[in-house]
């Protein structure tokens, strides 16, 4: 499923992913490949992306935890999910 991560400021990170795990506002929550569509506000915490990732094209922003995964602290955003395809808007 393809991942948009963006900021007011700019588009962190654009891709195809396995799975999101993002601190909804009613408490945490998994995003996998033909999720129901949704749309959920997040609260203050840690956004875990899976997938297959290069640490050199990983934003500075990001905590890069292998090939297979990075976190990103959120204040606050919201998710949405739509045809394997998820947005999160979000304030770092």
């Amino acid at each position: 499923m393809y991942l948009e991560i963006i900021t007011p400021d700019e588009i962190l990170f654009e891709g195809e992913i396995s799975s999101i795990t993002v601190p909804g506002k009613s408490g945490s929550f998994q995003i996998l490949k033909n999720h129901a569509p949704i749309v959920s506000s997040l609260k203050t915490g840690t956004v875990l992306v899976k997938g297959e990732f290069h640490e050199k094209r990983m934003n500075e922003k990001f905590n890069f935890i292998n090939n297979n995964s990075f976190e990103i602290k959120v204040l606050s955003g919201t998710i949405e999910m739509s045809n394997n395809k998820i947005t999160l808007l979000s304030e770092l």
